[in-house]
């Protein structure tokens, strides 16, 4: 069952999020000696990278031996405002002590489906040489999601092809809401990850995290019901403005 968090803002969040984050860091490298974790785009995993930058944060991590992947991009150059890469090396990797070696981007800038290959490709070789079990899917520690309002997340947006893809582990494809290609992990591998955190803040996105938890089945129209690990574990950090349209009854439990 998906594990809901209300909290009070998203400094809140942000903070909750990163003790998680240095706890399966700390799990992760015990148990296989390495961290590996994919991250988001958005303001609100801005706000937590920089967090992870600070000092309090960046001495808990054993950066050498975390792998740092992304989610999802938009098919920019890497030093382009619009560039996940970007936000996250200015917001946290330029400040840790990680190996450049231990940093996968997508390339955006590279032929929208060309880029998706060469990422699966290159996730299938790093994965292979490091998990003992028969690969199936990628096994990511942790992946970090954001929603939109339009219930997408990475960049699998409602009512595209990407959200029908159960083969490939990376797909490109141009989303014509936001007229951009963009390059995303699939539902099956992001499915495949030990743990899975949605981190969703802001009253614009509160009539449809409503709908993604309580309301039914349409995970065409809300991507980001697809979001079902297969053997991991689902955390929904939100803050109150983005759980206030949610069921009494699922705000007192998420309180308690």
């Amino acid at each position: 069952m998906p594990e809901l968090k209300i909290l009070p803002d998203t400094r809140s969040v942000a903070h909750v999020a990163a003790d998680a984050i240095v706890s399966a860091a700390e799990s992760a490298i015990a148990a296989r000696g390495h961290f590996t974790i994919a991250l988001s785009g958005g303001n609100t995993p801005e706000n937590l990278y920089r967090l992870l930058a600070t000092e309090q944060y960046r001495a808990q991590i054993d950066w050498a031996n975390t792998y740092i992947f992304w989610g999802d991009e938009r098919c920019v150059p890497p030093d382009h405002r619009d560039s996940s890469y970007r936000m996250a090396r200015e917001a946290l990797l330029d400040h840790v002590p990680l190996p450049a070696g231990n940093i996968f981007r997508m390339r955006g800038e590279d032929e929208p489906h060309s880029a998706a290959e060469a990422y699966e490709q290159g996730l299938r070789d790093f994965f292979t040489r490091r998990e003992a079990d028969v690969l199936v899917q990628p096994r990511f520690d942790l992946i970090l999601l954001g929603m939109g309002d339009d219930g997408h997340t990475a960049s699998l947006f409602p009512n595209t092809d990407a959200v029908d893809e159960r083969s490939r582990w990376v797909i490109a494809h141009y989303v014509p809401r936001v007229e951009m290609w963009r390059i995303s992990l699939t539902a099956p591998a992001i499915n495949a990850a030990r743990q899975i955190m949605f981190l969703v803040t802001g009253a614009g996105k509160a009539d449809t995290l409503r709908e993604v938890l309580t309301g039914p089945h349409r995970p065409r129209q809300l991507p980001a019901q697809l979001v079902q690990p297969v053997d991991g574990r689902l955390i929904w950090l939100v803050d109150q403005a983005a759980a206030a349209r949610l069921p009494d009854g699922m705000q007192r439990a998420a309180d308690a």
